[in-house]
């Protein structure tokens, strides 16, 4: 087990096998040493996690969302990586979507959800730029979407 995947381990998490893609693209593209990983949407082993925030959901549970996103990030560099999830390097850019309510302007808050799980699992290399905006609706009406760009080695 890598090192990062121990730290998941002591956290209570495993990772999943890595999410085939919904439609017409590739889960991730490798460019360089930066690895381009497609929007994971917010699911647990139950099913998809939908609804808008703002109304249907509280801003804690759209954080809980942003984490299942951020596990299936994880999920698909560690298939990226041949399996070895120690080959990451750093998350650079994450970008993420909230579905939410017109006048709900928390989406930081909810993509926290997707910080703070990879700055406790990663450690320094967890650190990362981001974006949080709010989305009129998202696929299947799921309530976070994120994707983002990793530096592996």
């Amino acid at each position: 087990m890598s090192g990062f995947e121990a730290n998941l381990a002591k956290m209570g998490v495993t990772l999943p096998e890595a999410p085939a893609p919904a439609a017409n693209y590739v889960p991730y593209v490798l460019s360089g040493n930066l690895l381009h990983v497609s929007g994971q949407i917010s699911a647990t082993a139950d099913g998809f996690t939908t609804g808008k925030v703002g109304s249907d959901l509280s801003v804690d549970e759209g954080a809980a969302a942003a984490k299942t996103c951020a596990i299936a990030l994880l999920a698909q560099v560690k298939a990226a990586c041949g399996g070895d999830l120690d080959r990451l390097v750093r998350v650079v850019k994450l970008n993420g979507f909230v579905n939410s309510t017109p006048e709900f302007g928390d989406q930081p808050k909810v993509i926290n959800g997707a910080s703070d799980f990879l700055a406790e699992a990663l450690g320094e290399a967890g650190r990362h730029a981001r974006s949080a905006v709010s989305a009129g609706s998202l696929p299947f009406g799921v309530a976070v979407e994120i994707d983002g760009v990793f530096e592996i080695k």
